[in-house]
């Protein structure tokens, strides 16, 4: 019995990261901020999501469309513990991995149809790049929940938060829809963490803009919005 099998993406998603750059670490971090579910045409079956309206939650399964390294390493090092320490790459969410796989938990805001685009689900909290291939979406049930769960590292990185600021003239140039989305994910630090650098401007693309900023310890600075 054959063990390997292709994919083939059944949509693709639209959002506001036009690169990997900014992205949150994970779903969830940034509930504010909306994305689209986009189906390719020949999973465009309205019949395919009978049902779906009923569940507030999704499970994406989906590719690292813009990983540029080959093949895998046992180990990885994770950007929370500095860049500089080991662990398995199987106790990480590391993009470099045997099958270039992501999960993310999604929250369903809408179900529509688009004369052009056919059934689209518009949902909440995506971390996924605009254009990332979805090769399957699965309803999100509560038995999915372990509130007891313990996350190694995790538990130790994740409360890691910067205080923002941005000038009352450069927020006004975001739309406010979106205002409280780049403020989640500049206060969860888009750095590489091995960044330590108080004078470098950083950068990352965001809607139709450029956010650029500065970090000195625990307080970030947005400098410039393109």
């Amino acid at each position: 019995m054959t063990t390997d099998f292709k994919l083939k993406p059944i949509a693709h998603i639209r959002s506001v990261f036009p690169s990997k750059f900014g992205i949150p670490r994970q779903s969830g971090l940034t509930e504010t901020l909306r994305s689209e579910i986009v189906f390719e045409e020949a999973f465009r079956s309205p019949q395919a999501l009978r049902g779906l309206s009923d569940f507030s939650h999704l499970w994406i399964i989906w590719g690292f469309s813009e990983n540029v390294e080959s093949g895998w390493s046992p180990t990885v090092r994770p950007p929370r513990l500095g860049g500089n320490q080991r662990m398995g790459v199987f106790a990480t969410r590391s993009p470099f991995r045997p099958n270039p796989l992501g999960l993310s938990s999604v929250k369903i805001e809408a179900i529509r149809t688009d004369p052009r685009s056919g059934t689209v689900i518009s949902v909440w909290g995506a971390d996924l790049m605009d254009g990332t291939p979805i090769y399957d979406i699965k309803p999100y049930i509560p038995a999915d929940c372990h509130p007891d769960a313990v996350c190694g590292f995790a538990d130790h990185t994740q409360r890691h938060r910067l205080s923002v600021t941005i000038a009352p003239q450069l927020l006004a140039r975001i739309p406010q829809t979106l205002q409280d989305g780049l403020y989640s994910i500049l206060a969860q630090d888009p750095r590489p963490s091995y960044q330590e650098d108080p004078m470098r401007i950083y950068g990352f693309g965001f809607a139709d803009f450029e956010i650029r900023f500065r970090v000195a310890g625990t307080d970030l600075e947005v400098v410039e919005i393109i």
